[in-house]
């Protein structure tokens, strides 16, 4: 019989609002059981020095000529998440034996074979006395993967445990989206990418007009009118990008600069409307690639509270798909992915596969994470 470990995912995704903590029992192949899901908020400045870095990182030299900007604030990134795992800590008598720390993307470009995730996994290891499997991405890139999306082999046995009938659809709407099909339980021939934005889009049009850090349940969106012209004129430039075969993206892939002289409910509305449109388009011509007949396709992620966003992609999609929140089934969609990195630390550790061709782009499957005991 598989051992079970104790593991601890600490996720900060592209929102850069907190981080989300998840420690779960699993034997880092067909089973796990949550004990804690937990969120901790950033101070709104550390927020914003998030941002500020990464709009400034545009290239592969940005990364070079703000080091120190970098460094400085992946020591202070590392020591919050530091202090949300002996927050963790002090309040179960579990033992951890393992500290997933996904760390922040301030950088990705799968063509320079490039992915920058802040977060120093020594430091972390040292402060909180425990094993961290980090650096996920690396081994992936270095096997001709593009080092995301990750989380579909948690995906498959998410389904398996909560006994969600096949076929079945994982759409994660973070700042970008992705999706995960999954035809059977067994195998790990799964299908995943990343389909365009997810909130990105929409979070940085209420953030540069000081509104808040995202559209509440899509209420802005709601009260404004989808400006056509720009909004085709930015679906011209999506569906004519060069590299139509990538299977994942960065929020730098996308901006908001085509939206000039729209107040902002309409800008919030035309923005909307393009994620909607994406996404919607995207799971059909996979999902009609893959499956015949009906299908769900479960939601979790910050942007399925978005009702705008939803009902767009509703009216996107065939009838014979079903868009619901994961939430329906068992699951709390916040924690999916903070999950999913405490399960994928124990298969690092185990030196089990963590990305397959079918859902970076990996010659073969690969093994993920770097593995420190700094202490």
């Amino acid at each position: 019989m598989s051992k079970n470990y104790y593991s601890l995912g600490l996720m900060s995704g592209t929102s850069g609002d907190g981080v989300d903590a998840s420690l779960i029992n699993s034997d880092g192949g067909s089973n796990y059981k949550v004990e804690i899901n937990k969120y901790f908020e950033y101070e709104n400045n550390f927020s914003q020095k998030i941002h500020s870095l990464k709009d400034k990182i545009n290239t592969v030299k940005d990364l070079e000529t703000y080091s120190t900007e970098i460094k400085d604030l992946e020591k202070k990134l590392t020591i919050f998440h530091s202090k949300v795992v002996m927050d963790i800590m002090n309040n179960t008598k579990i033992k951890i034996d393992f500290v997933g720390f996904h760390g922040q993307t301030i950088f990705h470009d799968p063509s320079k074979k490039i992915s920058k995730q802040i977060g120093d996994g020594k430091l972390l290891s040292q402060l909180t006395q425990k094993t961290v499997v980090y650096n996920f991405r690396q081994k992936d890139i270095q096997n001709g993967g593009e080092g995301a999306p990750l989380a579909p082999i948690f995906h498959k046995v998410l389904v398996k445990q909560n006994k969600i009938d096949l076929p079945v659809c994982i759409l994660n709407i973070g700042g970008i989206s992705n999706v995960t099909i999954i035809e059977d339980y067994e195998q790990n021939n799964l299908k995943s990418r990343d389909l365009g934005p997810g909130n990105c889009l929409i979070d940085a049009w209420v953030r540069k007009n000081k509104k808040g850090n995202f559209d509440k349940d899509g209420a802005y969106a709601a009260m404004g009118k989808t400006n056509d012209l720009m909004l085709n004129q930015a679906l011209d430039n999506f569906d004519n990008r060069p590299d139509k075969n990538r299977l994942s993206f960065d929020t730098k892939d996308f901006d908001i600069n085509f939206l000039r002289g729209v107040s902002f409910e309409d800008g919030a509305a035309t923005l909307t409307d393009l994620s909607g449109t994406i996404i919607g388009g995207g799971l059909f011509s996979m999902l009609s690639e893959k499956i015949k007949k009906s299908c769900k396709v479960l939601v979790s992620g910050g942007g399925r509270k978005n009702k705008s966003l939803i009902q767009n992609i509703k009216s996107r999609i065939s009838k014979n798909l079903s868009i619901e929140p994961i939430d329906d089934f068992g699951v709390d969609g916040d924690y999916v992915e903070s999950q999913a990195f405490a399960f994928l630390a124990i298969r690092s550790f185990l030196e089990l596969p963590i990305s397959f061709p079918d859902t970076t782009g990996c010659k073969s499957p690969t093994t993920g994470g770097e593995v420190v005991n700094n202490f």
